[in-house]
């Protein structure tokens, strides 16, 4: 443990390289009313921004995710320099020549810190290093990027996005795509990591440089100083939606004859930067605009009207829900902020309420339409993906209808790579999804893309309603078909990153699996363990057959009477995550399996989670 003094020394030593007066200053206020002072608070504050262990922001989830503050465990201009320089000389010796980087809007005005001064610092730090950089013009959505590095198949290139997507609005995040144009995998985050820490110290002067750009004629206006590429960023952005309506997912539902004509759509870009994108797409598919809500339409970096911008959160929808009964609308799509995400509900008219769909039933859904929409044109068998966690309902109906189905880890990282090399190979994979309202449909890019999503959604519910039925009532008709399947999927808020990987230990017996034989009256069948040491009852050497993972182990139980529990801390966030699924036998309705499942799961987490304040 570090003493007050050697604190003080660390602290001094960051402000002495940081480019950002904001944030060096408050720096250095600390530092002089801990010393001069005597200040307490003070001293307890450094020690917070500057920990005893030297500890940094962990260059985890393909990339960086925190919140915006001074000091080696936040986002800040000082953190986003060191890694670009790490990511550069990773990238000199894999033979990467071009970046792509991108950024949204998300600011913290105390601090002087933005996605937009970090995407400049990412710039400047490539350029040092003799890249080309392609800067994109303004705020992009994230699918914006990987779709960027496909467009450039020709160059090797890496992709960079500046968002911290659904998180809080004091966070940021820097997410890096691989040449492949899929987020960053082991062992690729391993090498860049440590190029990183082998790169802290600033090559040049940053912060001269900015003010020299500042200074530059022609750039008053620019508020990246010249440094985007407004042409290029056009013409990538047109080629996204050309490759949309060439996907072979269009269906032309506006066009038909027998198209609704009441059904009218309420968008939210959750203060995000969807919306423009939104509205152009659905000018594409020649859908009837959007009703958007107006209050939550333009990047708003304070989201003014959300506890937090995700529209999966409890009361994120409510807003646009009264907006839109006000309008008319049956259907509310929902982007998060950074447009990567997709929510729906529907207004039932009967009941006069909303029904939110789970990201489970809306995979469902699109994965059922794609694979009709799919299913006589394509020269290749068709394939999905979804994570483990997901349902398995994608699953049974790739059994009934004959198109290959696979499971992955969590995370597009593993999702959308799988998802590309089943393409690269005798597949064409249509769609993939995660249970967060993450969406891939058909192969414009191999990550999650609530742009198009939207869109193709739009296009379903056209087609649903054409029919004279809801999506509730459509929804219904897949479980009538290929069986109930109802979810129970939440988290705990869990801020001590200690308790995750004890409870995990606990639950396994530290590896010996010989403490889950049931849990209470429930017997387990099986038992899988994506952590180290691996495990998976199920297979012959007991070793799992996806890949296993120490620092984000997850854990599934498959009971006797069908249940399936997984459990995984988040990669990103201060949370632990319980998903669990019953499928109900022939015969059971909806109403019944969902009356199991719940007591089950109250009795199974309360069992399992209790004795550690988890509740």
């Amino acid at each position: 443990m570090m003493s007050h003094d050697e604190t003080i020394a660390f602290a001094k030593e960051w402000a002495t390289m940081d480019p950002n007066e904001a944030t060096k200053l408050h720096v250095l206020d600390l530092i002089n009313a801990a010393t001069s002072n005597k200040n307490l608070e003070a001293m307890s504050k450094l020690e917070r921004l500057f920990p005893s262990d030297k500890s940094r922001i962990s260059f985890g989830t393909a990339g960086l995710r925190s919140e915006m503050k001074p000091g080696p465990l936040g986002m800040n201009d000082l953190v986003v320099i060191q890694t670009a320089q790490g990511l550069a000389r990773f990238c000199e010796s894999q033979s990467i020549s071009t970046v792509v980087i991108g950024y949204d809007h998300r600011s913290r005005s105390e601090y002087k810190l933005s996605s937009r001064s970090f995407a400049i610092y990412s710039t400047l730090c490539f350029q040092q290093a003799g890249f080309r950089v392609l800067l994109l013009n303004g705020f992009v959505a994230t699918p914006i990027v990987p779709f960027t590095l496909s467009y450039l198949a020709d160059e090797k290139a890496i992709g960079i996005m500046i968002t911290a997507s659904h998180n809080p609005k004091q966070d940021a995040g820097y997410k890096v795509y691989w040449k492949d144009g899929c987020q960053i995998r082991p062992p690729i985050d391993q090498g860049m990591a440590s190029a990183i820490l082998e790169n802290l110290s600033p090559w040049t002067d940053y912060q001269a440089l900015v003010k020299k750009l500042q200074c530059s004629m022609g750039h008053v206006n620019d508020p990246c100083f010249g440094l985007s590429n407004p042409d290029f960023t056009r013409k990538v952005i047109d080629a996204y939606y050309e490759a949309v309506a060439k996907s072979g997912m269009v269906s032309g539902q506006a066009l038909k004859v027998d198209a609704p004509t009441r059904l009218r759509f309420c968008y939210s870009a959750m203060h995000g930067v969807g919306h423009a994108f939104a509205k152009r797409v659905f000018k594409t598919l020649k859908v009837a605009p959007f009703v958007p809500v107006p209050s939550q339409q333009e990047p708003d970096p304070d989201f003014p009207t959300v506890v937090f911008p995700n529209p999966e959160e409890k009361g994120a929808l409510v807003l646009a829900q009264a907006y839109a009964v006000e309008h008319d609308c049956q259907v509310i799509l929902a982007n998060d902020p950074d447009a990567d995400r997709l929510a729906v509900a529907e207004y039932d008219e009967t009941k006069k309420s909303w029904i939110v769909f789970t990201g489970d039933q809306i995979g469902t859904m699109l994965g059922h339409w794609l694979w009709e929409q799919f299913r006589d044109k394509s020269s290749k068998p068709l394939a999905m993906c979804a994570s483990t966690v997901s349902s398995g309902m994608l699953r049974e109906i790739a059994r009934v209808e004959g198109f290959y189905f696979e499971d992955t880890l969590t995370g597009f990282k593993w999702i959308g790579s799988r998802a590309a090399e089943l393409n690269a190979g005798v597949y064409h994979t249509i769609f993939c999804y995660e249970e967060a309202i993450g969406f891939c449909c058909g192969d414009v890019i191999y990550d999650k893309d609530g742009i198009t999503a939207a869109a193709v959604f739009a296009e379903l519910t056209m087609a649903v309603y054409a029919q004279g039925i809801t999506l509730e009532k459509h929804i219904q008709s897949l479980y009538d078909k290929y069986g109930e399947f109802v979810s129970n999927n939440g988290y705990f808020v869990v801020h001590d990153t200690s308790l995750a990987p004890r409870i995990m230990d606990d639950l396994t017996g530290k590896g010996s699996f010989t403490t889950l034989k049931a849990v209470g009256p429930y017997e387990v069948e099986a038992i899988r363990y994506l952590g180290e040491p691996g495990y998976d009852s199920r297979t012959v050497d007991n070793k799992p057959t996806l890949p296993t993972s120490k620092s984000s182990p997850m854990l599934s139980l498959t009971f006797k009477n069908g249940l399936v529990a997984q459990f995984r801390g988040s990669g990103t966030e201060p949370k632990f995550k319980y998903y669990l699924e019953l499928k109900g036998k022939p015969g059971v309705s909806r109403a019944q399996v969902t009356s199991d499942l719940d007591e089950m799961s109250r009795f199974i987490l309360k069992e399992l989670f209790g004795s550690y304040g988890l509740s």
